[in-house]
């Protein structure tokens, strides 16, 4: 499996470009933003496109974790531009086009004279759904507490996409709209550590870790165990 990634200055958000093979087909996860006090049209989507240049590869499909705006910014133009379906969980669908509904009202007011919209196609997805691409299975896991519709990305059980659910040696916030910290717990338990250590966790910000070191070192894991 061969993963690429981005850090998007919004928050240093990580975009994934992951594929199965050299010059192959490829998935895009999370491409998020410019820093918000120079955001454009674009985002980051001319980065992206050079990556996927540098590599051959061909997009087939883009995966959004979560509504936020640091991870959902650029992905009308990158989708619409490949012609490739995007998938979201249907609780946080809704906030690719009204993404203020789901930020701080700080932050929020930044948007005001700005319009967002869909990607042409968008498929949600719900807990347990089973995609094959590139000669992979996704799996999504619904993970709510960051928000309501937080989803996780199971590739062929041996590589997670958390989102801002997990980070290394943390987790994600729960105070915005549609967080909560009782939803966290529960996927954290449930979710997280149920999973093998050998899995490689490839987070929304921050570094890769795997689920053997979170285990270990992460103290809101660790409460839990």
């Amino acid at each position: 499996m061969l993963v690429r990634s981005f850090v998007a200055p919004m928050f240093a958000t990580n975009c994934w470009v992951i594929a199965n093979e050299a010059r192959g087909e490829c998935i895009i996860v999370d491409p998020g933003a410019s820093d918000i006090s120079s955001i454009s049209s674009s985002g980051i989507s001319s980065e992206i496109e050079l990556i996927v240049s540098e590599e051959g590869f061909k997009p087939v499909a883009a995966f959004l974790t979560h509504g936020h705006l640091d991870h959902t910014f650029s992905i009308k133009a990158l989708a619409d531009g490949y012609e490739i379906p995007t998938y979201i969980h249907s609780e946080d669908r809704r906030f690719i086009a009204e993404p203020a509904g789901i930020l701080s009202p700080e932050f929020a007011s930044h948007l005001s004279a700005m319009q967002f919209d869909e990607p042409e196609d968008v498929q949600a997805l719900r807990d347990g759904a089973s995609l094959e691409f590139i000669g992979l299975n996704i799996r999504a896991i619904h993970a709510p507490g960051h928000t309501k519709g937080s989803l996780m990305f199971m590739i062929n059980e041996e590589l997670l996409i958390s989102g801002d659910v997990l980070f290394a040696g943390s987790i994600g916030r729960t105070d915005l709209p549609s967080g909560s910290a009782s939803e966290m717990r529960k996927t954290l338990t449930s979710k997280i550590l149920p999973l093998s250590d050998d899995i490689r966790v490839l987070p929304g910000h921050g570094q890769e870790t795997t689920i053997k070191l979170e285990r270990m070192n992460n103290p809101y894991l660790k409460e839990l165990a």
